[in-house]
């Protein structure tokens, strides 16, 4: 698979990662590498990366998180701050981000402001991060249960795409990850919506091709919009009520936390319907979508004062502005519509239609 170029990065895939990184590394000269790591890929992905890198004499240090998005905090980062700064890292230090979306958010963002910016590559670890969190330059930390809400857009350098660490990754992370997939169909291509809908016509050997189209779409969305001023926006249907849903679930002891891509298949069912009042999407493509995205997401009991917490939390929002919430819809499969407002009563109807 050709490397994909984006505004200031470039994507490798599986062989042609480790060449490039190093061939980096040789030519540019580091003065240290730093390689952040969580404590899943600390174990199942770190000694593999390592046994292909070649860092010279080049001195290198790995830090550790733990793994999980309730890590995905600014007490993290401090943490990772304290270590870059007594182990001397300095202007001239990289950082590479071994890990999924959690880890290559935090460290480019750590990486994007520890003194006003080092260099930083993404090795993505999970689909989710292949195909979403590490390319496009969006970094940053949550802020409490809030999704996201502390970052800055800033690209890496390489974004490093292994498909086989895939082999380490449990069934619901790859499920996770699948979610942003079967969006960028929804949103820019339909044919690719129905290949990923019928995935009993493919096999395992089809997934890399899959990945990288996935890629692709992300690619040429964010390169025409790198900082979020009108077409990336797109990037962020079912994402509306998926990060409040997923939020809440976090924040709720009573509630077992949903992934990523779990809240946001459900953000999508419920924007998909909102769709079909706001934006004329078909009742025939409303079945279509909903039936694509339960064939792979089991339906979660949300009842009605979760409904309420969940519309309360919409005000957190990042695309909303003047205190309007802020919608992607569809009009079409691959037809997205951005800035659409959507009253809570349409909210609790779309809640009452997942639930049936």
């Amino acid at each position: 698979m050709k490397s994909i170029s984006t505004n200031n990065a470039t994507v490798f895939f599986n062989s042609e990662v480790y060449s490039e990184l190093n061939n980096y590394i040789k030519t540019n000269k580091p003065s240290k590498i730093f390689i952040l790591v969580d404590t899943n890929t600390h174990d199942y992905c770190l000694p593999k990366f390592l046994e292909r890198l070649e860092s010279g004499q080049i001195n290198i240090e790995v830090m550790e998180m733990p793994n999980g998005e309730e890590h995905k905090t600014i007490d993290i980062c401090t943490g990772v701050w304290e270590a870059l700064s007594e182990y001397n890292a300095d202007r001239k230090s990289i950082l590479i981000n071994l890990g999924g979306g959690v880890v290559t958010d935090l460290g480019g963002f750590v990486a994007s402001t520890y003194m006003r910016g080092i260099t930083y590559i993404n090795i993505p670890t999970s689909l989710l991060a292949m195909v979403d969190a590490s390319v496009g330059g969006k970094t940053g930390v949550d802020l409490g249960s809030l999704k996201n809400q502390i970052g800055v857009i800033n690209e890496g350098e390489i974004v490093g795409v292994d498909t086989s660490f895939l082999d380490t990754l449990p069934q619901n992370e790859m499920v996770s990850g699948f979610a942003e997939m079967l969006k960028h169909g929804l949103i820019y291509d339909k044919a690719y919506w129905n290949t990923l809908t019928n995935l009993e016509k493919l096999d395992l050997s089809d997934l890399d091709q899959l990945i990288y189209d996935s890629i692709v779409i992300k690619n040429k969305v964010v390169t025409s919009d790198p900082k979020e001023l009108g077409l990336r926006k797109i990037l962020n249907f079912g994402h509306t009520l998926g990060h409040a849903i997923e939020s809440y679930f976090l924040e709720n002891a009573d509630k077992t936390p949903l992934l990523h891509g779990e809240a946001v298949a459900i953000g999508m069912l419920l924007e998909t319907y909102l769709s079909t009042k706001i934006c004329g999407l078909s009742n025939q493509e409303l079945e279509l979508i909903t039936e694509g995205i339960l064939k792979t997401f089991s339906k979660v009991e949300i009842n009605k004062n979760d409904q309420k917490h969940i519309i309360d939390l919409l005000q957190y929002d990042k695309k909303n502005s003047h205190g309007i919430v802020k919608f992607v819809l569809l009009e079409a499969i691959g037809e997205p519509k951005t800035d659409c407002i959507v009253s809570n009563t349409l909210i609790e109807e779309a809640f009452d239609y997942y639930a049936s």
